[in-house]
């Protein structure tokens, strides 16, 4: 695999390009970790009474939605934010996936899923007392990512 960094100076910003034959298992790690790297500086206010917070996205296990509210839960505090969940889908990186029609999580996080077939599966975080539902209409998609992850730490 050959790696070259050209400078360009007139350019408005940053662009990487990968050429590949085909996209192996090696290339998307690559991809996604660039593109994880270039999501994760902190483009979000988080609220907490009259204080602002500045913090990565990665940090947070999950937002939700509660009444006319969004709040991202990290493992052990909570935070209002300014932005609708499908803005927020718009901007996180891809480790995030929609667990509900009110709940975004962060994969990274997830140590379990305790799934029941009648109604919603109870996720469970790493470090974190917090706990989510995913409904049966986004679990098999949520599954998928999940399964996707663990290829990628191999």
């Amino acid at each position: 695999m050959k790696i070259n960094i050209e400078t360009v100076e007139n350019l408005t910003e940053d662009e990487v390009i990968i050429r590949c034959r085909k996209p192996t298992k090696t290339v998307q790690r690559i991809y996604q970790l660039i593109a994880d790297e270039a999501a994760a500086s902190p483009r979000l206010v988080f609220y907490k009474k009259n204080e602002e917070y500045y913090f990565p996205f990665n940090d947070v296990l999950f937002f939700e939605t509660s009444g006319d509210n969004v709040y991202a839960h990290t493992a052990d505090d909570s935070f209002s934010i300014k932005f609708r969940l499908y803005e927020l889908l718009e901007m996180l990186p891809g480790h995030f996936v929609r667990a509900a029609k009110s709940t975004i999580i962060n994969i990274r996080h997830v140590l379990s899923i305790d799934r029941n077939l009648a109604s919603s599966s109870l996720v469970q975080f790493h470090g974190s007392h917090k706990k989510v539902y995913v409904s049966r209409l986004y679990y098999q998609a949520l599954k998928c990512r999940l399964n996707e992850r663990s290829n990628y730490e191999d």
